[in-house]
């Protein structure tokens, strides 16, 4: 698609994935919440913070995750 740009969104900390809100072709807006993590004890919202269409989720629930891990890709 011409003008098509992909973003990613990065894990911030070591964190557990509690679960997963979106699925490849969903389209999320600014500030929806795309999953949530768990680290020492405190769930984490993970935020859209662009608009755009899921392309690829590259956690599922019960995954360990590193930071910078790519969590998931946004065409927009």
């Amino acid at each position: 698609m011409a003008g098509t740009t992909t973003s990613q969104i990065l894990a911030e900390m070591v964190a557990s994935v509690l679960s997963v809100a979106v699925e490849p072709g969903d389209g999320v807006e600014v500030g929806d919440t795309v999953m949530l993590l768990e680290s020492m004890k405190m769930e984490i919202p993970v935020l859209a913070e662009r608009s755009g269409t899921v392309q690829e989720v590259k956690v599922v629930a019960g995954d360990v995750i590193q930071e910078g891990d790519i969590l998931l890709v946004l065409t927009h």
